[in-house]
């Protein structure tokens, strides 16, 4: 009942008029950026991130609620008319909206995607309110040991589980601990990796990190394989369903959900892995013949529970986020950011300490989710025109906003500069197929790992038991371990049972 009361003063503080117009600014700002080729929700949020430090916290988080979830829904519609992922998480939407626009549905590939969008976050959010505050509460109990192995946990799952290696992964995230460490040593003071220069004593500041590898990287890559013919937008009507789309998108969507909110309540590196479960489940349940045939060719329930999917799991991050202070996707790593700009520390604590702001932000999602379905299927034909917009004008938008975005933070030139040594950065790990996510991850937490371990070791007088002297840091450290040895015994058992 409490977390109910709680959820309605929430509501209370979102609902003015003041806070509704920064709600639907999001959603419309998140969904414009969103639906542009190749920009996803992470680079959606990290190029608007700038546009909301005039505000105060509550503000801007509640337009920041509406940039998430319209940037989210911008990508699906790109994966559908264009068959052009702004994410990895969106690659099976594209598999089947795609198919159902060339076949003169994608107004239905639009409908099903919204309404599913809407369903799965609604109850995503609502999951992330009454299970949140419990988490919380037994995670203010746990030790520096224990925090530094559950952090430690995070980042091998993440980049254990992203891309097709596990090494590039690894690389990501060693980057991303080098970019962490600059600064001055949290003990002694003394400079570390700033090679002389003032301006990197305070370290680096997150905000530019994001943006230039997203942004920045994005727009080198893109401009590096530009194509001269225009891009080929397939037109689409006023999105609608008929009665047989309902009937065969409801069970797709709360399939979706179910398998969507625990992968990202888990500390487990995103929706890649539900949305791929989603449609391969959906496939299954389809009775051999006409249903099953339309696999690979349009089948709307193939859009419907991996889209319900990709929703459930990106409302389900709040979780470890709000809890634990866990970014597990690079829409989160962001969002800390954020946080972090206004002095608000992301933790156990943040729910005792910063109640109304994360009470305003849940109910903010929920606004910002039905917002998202109210104005932006209308829409969507006008969505549609913005894909036609040539690629040396948008990037050269995106590199003039991002780089007004990164300028803004600290109004130094010097962060310009860094800019683009970041964004050279992004190109070079698009190059090489290293995942973006552990490098961003690496740089949120290890400033803070480091915090924690150095917190374990003080406590025993620098003895490394210090790190296991508590359960449940044992019990994380044999999961850790499982998880990189467990690939390895399965690889070699099953080359054994092969072997003749």
């Amino acid at each position: 009942m409490d977390t109910l009361n709680l959820l309605l003063d929430g509501f209370s503080n979102a609902l003015t008029p003041q806070n509704l117009l920064y709600a639907c600014i999001g959603v419309l700002l998140g969904t414009f950026v969103g639906v542009l080729p190749g920009i996803g929700p992470a680079m959606t949020v990290a190029l608007l991130l700038p546009i909301t430090y005039g505000l105060d916290a509550t503000q801007s988080f509640i337009m920041f609620a509406g940039i998430l979830y319209g940037g989210m829904y911008g990508g699906s519609t790109t994966s559908i008319l264009l068959n052009t992922p702004g994410e990895s998480s969106s690659v099976m939407t594209a598999i089947e909206g795609n198919k159902m626009a060339k076949a003169g549905r994608g107004a239905q590939a639009l409908a099903t995607a919204a309404i599913g969008s809407f369903i799965a976050g609604t109850i995503g959010t609502l999951l992330v309110a009454f299970f949140t505050p419990a988490i919380a509460e037994q995670a203010v109990k746990i030790g520096a040991a224990s925090y530094f192995a559950i952090m430690l946990l995070s980042v091998v799952l993440v980049t254990s589980v992203l891309g097709e290696s596990k090494l590039r992964g690894f690389i990501g995230l060693f980057i991303g601990l080098t970019i962490g460490l600059v600064g001055l040593d949290l003990s002694t003071g003394q400079p570390r990796l700033t090679a002389g220069m003032l301006e990197l004593a305070d370290g680096i500041d997150i905000v530019v990190v994001a943006v230039g590898v997203f942004a920045i990287g994005e727009a080198l890559w893109t401009a590096a394989h530009l194509r001269r013919r225009p891009i080929e937008v397939i037109p689409v009507g006023q999105p609608f369903m008929r009665r047989d789309d309902w009937r065969r998108s409801w069970g797709p969507w709360l399939r979706g959900t179910a398998i969507g909110f625990p992968f990202g309540a888990v500390p487990a590196g995103g929706a890649e892995t539900p949305t791929f479960l989603s449609y391969v489940l959906e496939r299954r349940l389809q009775k051999p013949g006409k249903d099953q045939e339309q696999f690979g060719e349009g089948a709307i329930e193939g859009v419907a529970g991996p889209e319900a999917a990709n929703n459930a799991s990106a409302a389900g991050m709040f979780v470890p986020l709000l809890a634990l202070g866990l970014p597990v996707t690079a829409t989160a790593a962001v969002i800390i950011a954020a946080m972090r700009t206004y002095g608000i520390q992301p933790g156990p604590t943040l729910m005792a300490d910063q109640p109304e702001l994360v009470w305003t932000l849940l109910a903010s999602l929920l606004i910002g989710n039905t917002l998202l379905l109210v104005i932006n299927l209308p829409l969507a034909p006008l969505w549609a025109r913005l894909l036609q917009i040539p690629r040396p004008q948008l990037y050269a938008g995106i590199l003039f906003f991002a780089s007004l975005g990164a300028y803004s933070v600290n109004q130094d030139p010097y962060d310009l500069a860094l800019l683009l040594v970041f964004g050279g950065v992004g190109f070079a790990i698009r190059r090489f197929g290293i995942p973006v996510l552990p490098l961003i991850l690496g740089v949120i937490l290890g400033p803070l790992m480091e915090q924690k371990m150095r917190e374990a070791l003080d406590l025993s007088n620098g003895d490394i038991s210090g790190l296991f002297n508590e359960p449940l840091a044992v019990f994380v450290y044999v999961l850790i371990v499982l998880v990189v040895v467990a690939p390895y015994v399965l690889g070699f058992i099953r080359s054994r049972r092969s072997a003749p």
